[in-house]
């Protein structure tokens, strides 16, 4: 048991580490090639902040265990409004940005709405996983046609990514994006191999490792930023970040599985793990649209949302 915990340490250490390089990287060469900063913000930085989910997805579905990619998609989108939006809103007041309200918003919305539809019949397949790449491709393809090649229109999230970004010559980049790459691989695997073994040992389903160890260990970049933004006084970054990554969690990550052989989806995880990813994504919405005389998460409601979160944990191991 303790080998497989030290693993999954190492594991999720090396993969934030691994696909904070590898962005750096891949952006650096992007910009060395003259690509505009528009392009890099839509495709290289909001892929490449999704990396980790995406690999741990992958690898475990090319290793017989999709139940754990469909679990860390849908966890991570519940620790990202429970556990980051409800700690970080009880640092500072979380107000919601125009574009968030106006199109990240809704477009997080229909993506839940998809996923919930196409796992209602418990069977997520190879058409399904199609339809959720169609949906990403629509939302990427409605966003570079939205810039007109203007970098001031790029969303407030990744601008910061972008500012963040190192100078680097192509040797530097090159060798960065390479190495990232390598162990942003090498930790994906790792971290997939520990995790089914825990859920082994401890007798329980991948998908409960999937939507509580895993989820929680790739949110806590999330979790990172949007503290570090709200500190830096940028709360408004931080709702943009987690919208951005549910969306990609949603239509990306949850894709994979779906791609590579498809799975049976459980009923625990279509009511009660599915059920409560649309539940957090409705709240998000109220506090947007409706229940405030403002567009502002509270302090108040970040407490309601962190408790929600919390009890869902309780459930899942009182369940297991």
């Amino acid at each position: 048991m303790w080998v497989p915990l030290l693993l999954l340490i190492v594991g999720f250490v090396a993969l934030v580490w691994s696909a904070d390089r590898f962005l750096s990287g891949a952006a650096a060469c992007a910009q060395n090639l003259g690509v505009s900063k528009m392009l890099i913000g839509l495709t290289v930085v909001s892929v490449g902040t999704s990396a980790p989910e995406l690999l741990v997805a992958l690898f475990a579905a090319i290793d017989g265990n999709p139940l754990l990619a469909v679990g860390n998609a849908i966890g991570s989108n519940i620790a990202n409004i429970g556990l980051v939006l409800g700690i970080t809103a009880l640092v500072a007041p979380l107000p919601f940005s125009k574009p968030v309200r106006q199109a990240e918003l809704p477009w997080l919305l229909g993506a839940t709405l998809l996923a919930m539809g196409l796992m209602f019949d418990r069977d997520l397949g190879f058409f399904d996983g199609f339809l959720l790449l169609l949906g990403l491709s629509a939302i990427l393809w409605r966003l570079m046609s939205n810039q007109d090649g203007n970098d001031q229109e790029l969303s407030a999230s990744v601008q910061e990514e972008l500012d963040d970004l190192p100078d680097m010559t192509n040797w530097q980049a090159a060798a960065w994006l390479v190495l990232g790459l390598l162990v942003l691989l090498m930790s994906a695997q790792v971290l997939v191999y520990s995790a089914t073994s825990i859920a082994r040992y401890l007798g329980v389903s991948d998908m409960i490792i999937g939507l509580t160890i895993v989820a929680v260990g790739t949110s806590l970049p999330e979790l990172a930023a949007t503290i570090g933004s709200a500190i830096k006084g940028h709360p408004d970054i931080a709702i943009g970040n987690v919208v951005g990554s549910n969306i990609l969690n949603i239509l990306a990550v949850l894709a994979v599985p779906a791609m590579v052989g498809g799975t049976e989806i459980p009923p625990g995880a279509l009511w009660r793990d599915g059920g409560m990813m649309l539940a957090l994504t409705v709240m998000l919405a109220l506090f947007a649209y409706g229940i405030n005389s403002r567009p502002v998460i509270t302090r108040f409601e970040g407490m309601v949302m962190l408790a929600a979160w919390v009890g869902y944990n309780l459930l899942l191991i009182h369940q297991a």
